[in-house]
């Protein structure tokens, strides 16, 4: 799908636009927690909008002409993919048009309008609003950003797996939370092309398998229905060149309730002061929940990939 080349292309572009987010020791705990190996928080929910996304998203608009960013942008999205889009539209003077799907978290909504999108929730899942941005896109015109299949963004969420490696070259464990996959599939292309050793864990709910699914298949599937309500997590079917690159590329993908999300979100508020989204949650809630335990000894990074309060209020 995309090359270390094109990611570290991305790097360059985005430079200027995005944020160098910091490390953390996941340590210093009121529990007692021994998950076998060292484990260091990649506070990405720090990045611009809120989350990885704000990476793709800006390597995809910088990658327009001005006459296709005065026609504007479109997508579906989960809710950051479309925080990112909006940010990165108004940054470079676009129009941004975001579809949703009625589980969007409430807050996710309120920002984009603040970013100035135009707002539109359709159906209930990411599915049914992808759709709608589709058809509006061959209406207007205005240039379609896929949240996850569009090499360009791909190659953009990659340039994350590059600063983990600038920051841990010895890493040995990245754990990464899958809607789509996109950011897997980026992420696991930069640190396989540079460090093939360092295993690569996805985390997926238990209501939305997507790739775990493909690839206990060994082919590209669609769920029959979706039983989560972490709305950036969800995702019917995937592309057939992530689920390749994932196939190539990914170590193993675990599963985790919503519920061990919310508990691992309510952990990084009570520790830390952190607000993770449950996406963002993830790759502690499978340590916490022993879905995935890493050998003794091994370096882990845990990445804490989107800001949001659905895990912490209500």
């Amino acid at each position: 799908m995309i090359g270390l080349d094109d990611i570290r292309a991305a790097r360059w572009r985005i430079a200027p636009h995005i944020r160098k987010t910091p490390t953390l020791p996941y340590a210093q705990l009121s529990s007692r927690e021994d998950f076998g190996g060292t484990v260091t928080l990649k506070l990405e929910l720090l990045q611009a909008a809120g989350s990885f996304k704000g990476r793709g998203a800006m390597n995809r608009l910088l990658t327009l002409s001005s006459e296709e960013l005065a026609r504007g942008v479109v997508t579906a999205s989960g809710g950051n993919h479309g925080l990112a889009i909006a940010r990165s539209a108004r940054v470079l003077g676009a129009k941004a048009k975001i579809f949703l799907p009625s589980n969007v978290v409430a807050d996710k909504v309120a920002k984009l309008k603040k970013w100035g999108a135009e707002v539109e929730i359709v159906g209930a899942v990411w599915d049914d609003a992808n759709a709608a941005a589709l058809a509006y896109a061959k209406e207007t015109g205005a240039t379609y950003a896929h949240p996850f299949s569009d090499p360009v963004v791909v190659a953009g969420q990659g340039t994350l797996g590059l600063d983990i490696l600038d920051e841990m070259p010895d890493v040995d464990v990245i754990l990464v939370a899958i809607g789509g996959g996109g950011l897997i599939t980026g992420l696991s292309t930069a640190v396989k092309a540079l460090r093939p050793q360092t295993r690569i864990i996805g985390i997926e709910p238990y209501g939305s398998p997507t790739l775990h699914a493909c690839l206990e298949a060994g082919k590209l599937v669609t769920l029959d229905r979706l039983e989560t309500r972490v709305a950036t997590m969800s995702c019917r079917r995937t592309d057939q060149a992530i689920f390749e690159a994932v196939a190539k590329n990914v170590d193993e993908i675990v599963l985790v309730s919503d519920a061990e999300m919310e508990q691992a979100a309510q952990s990084l508020w009570f520790e830390f002061g952190i607000a993770a989204d449950l996406s963002g949650a993830a790759a502690v809630a499978a340590l916490q929940a022993k879905r995935f335990v890493p050998a003794p000894g091994s370096k882990v990074c845990a990445l804490v990939c989107g800001a949001g309060t659905d895990g912490t209020v209500g």
